[in-house]
């Protein structure tokens, strides 16, 4: 499966932005899609979650309340709506898929290109 996201940009600290994660190639709707983010100098970190029929959602404890991950698997889409943003958000986000839904970077087998989100104080 190939993921695209987008949607990142420039917001400042207490806006908001809608990352978006398009598919193609495989059944989209028979994987689990997770959203992952690497800042500068730091480990890649998970963010959010979903399964395959958007019935289970899992959320770092530094995003929830403020983010929310959803699909579309009519559009082949997975979204991230990001509220509330600070600072410590600025990463490039990732959107991954795999069969199993998961928390860790390495058990997603594809990987979107990443798309850099900035937040100024």
């Amino acid at each position: 499966v190939q993921l695209q996201a987008s949607g990142g940009g420039l917001v400042q600290a207490g806006g908001f932005l809608r990352l978006s994660c398009a598919a193609s190639g495989r059944t989209f709707s028979s994987y689990a899609m997770g959203w992952f983010r690497q800042a500068p100098g730091k480990e890649r970190e998970f963010v959010a979650a979903i399964s395959w029929s958007g019935g289970s959602t899992y959320y770092a404890d530094s995003v929830k309340g403020r983010f929310t991950i959803s699909r579309d698997n009519a559009k082949n889409t997975v979204y991230l709506q990001m509220n509330s943003l600070k600072p410590e958000d600025t990463a490039v986000y990732y959107c991954a898929a795999d069969l199993s839904i998961a928390t860790i970077h390495y058990e997603y087998d594809y990987w979107g290109q990443g798309t850099q989100v900035t937040v100024s104080s």
